[in-house]
């Protein structure tokens, strides 16, 4: 059985982000899921003479080792100022310097959502420029937009989107076998 681990790129406790990850999680039917959060795994600003005195941090060690583990990667993205969010970037550069090749050519399921009608686009398109120069291997995407009007009771509301995300996992799947 295939084990999955899916995170938010977000720290906050109501992570909009994070109940898309969680949604997406249950419907992977045959595999185990994981369902990570940035808040249990707390590290220092990143800083190149932090990193010189004191080495990587534990959690960062962690949190990458929960990615090498994994058979596959499912992240959603929130967007700060068209951007990752400062919680996401401090762990992606820790981990990169522990790793460059940091999600060690899994299959990724990339998302990200944003209560605008762009549903993340500029952060979504950061990373998949970004992410591949780190190994990821980015099999499927998707973007939640307006997520207060399409997500509802734990699970997308619109039909269409929700159709949409099924295709996407489909090809997740597929890329796991």
């Amino acid at each position: 059985m295939k084990h999955i681990i899916g995170f938010a790129g977000s720290n906050s406790k109501n992570s909009i982000n994070k109940q898309l990850v969680k949604y997406t999680l249950e419907q992977l039917d045959g595999a185990t899921a994981e369902l990570l959060d940035l808040n249990d795994f707390a590290v220092p600003l990143f800083g190149v003479d932090l990193e010189k005195e004191q080495g990587y941090p534990e959690n960062a060690k962690r949190f990458l080792e929960k990615i090498r583990s994994a058979d596959g990667v499912v992240i959603s993205l929130a967007e700060h100022n068209s951007a990752y969010t400062a919680a996401f970037k401090n762990m992606f550069d820790w981990m990169s310097r522990i790793d460059r090749k940091l999600f060690n050519d899994k299959p990724m399921l990339l998302m990200a959502s944003s209560t605008g009608s762009r549903g993340g686009a500029s952060v979504m398109a950061m990373a998949s420029d970004r992410f591949p120069r780190h190994s990821a291997n980015i099999v499927a995407k998707f973007s939640l937009p307006s997520f207060n009007d399409n997500f509802s009771d734990g699970s997308i509301a619109n039909e269409e989107l929700n159709e949409e995300l099924k295709e996407e996992i489909s090809k997740f799947k597929k890329a796991l076998q």
